[in-house]
């Protein structure tokens, strides 16, 4: 897993890649935390290139959504084909606001 942050005025972009599971999961909660922290509230999450989530990386971006709740969001962009379908099963697709691209995502805010 390999993960990119860069800073879009206020909102704050987190690009994943690869598999996120049991193994990994926490270094993307490790991620958001330290954004979260460091006051970056207004995220979006761009989940385009990765190919597996597991329930361990479901729960660090649920994880990282209550600690921004009253100060921000966490909103996903373009969860590819399979997350989208974990997504859905998990009902985090109602949850979440999912964009179809990482412009369309940050311009939300």
């Amino acid at each position: 897993m390999n993960i990119n942050i860069s800073a879009h005025d206020q909102v704050t972009l987190v690009e994943v890649s690869g598999r996120i599971d049991s193994m990994n999961a926490h270094q993307l909660g490790e991620a958001l935390s330290a954004e979260i922290d460091s006051g970056h509230t207004q995220i979006v999450l761009d989940l385009a290139n990765v190919e597996y989530m597991s329930s361990a990386g479901l729960r660090e971006i649920v994880s990282a959504l209550k600690k921004v709740r009253g100060t921000g969001d966490v909103r996903l962009s373009q969860p590819s084909p399979r997350v989208q379908e974990v997504l859905e099963m998990a009902g985090l697709d109602t949850i979440f606001q999912i964009f179809p691209n990482p412009i369309e995502a940050v311009g939300s805010y």
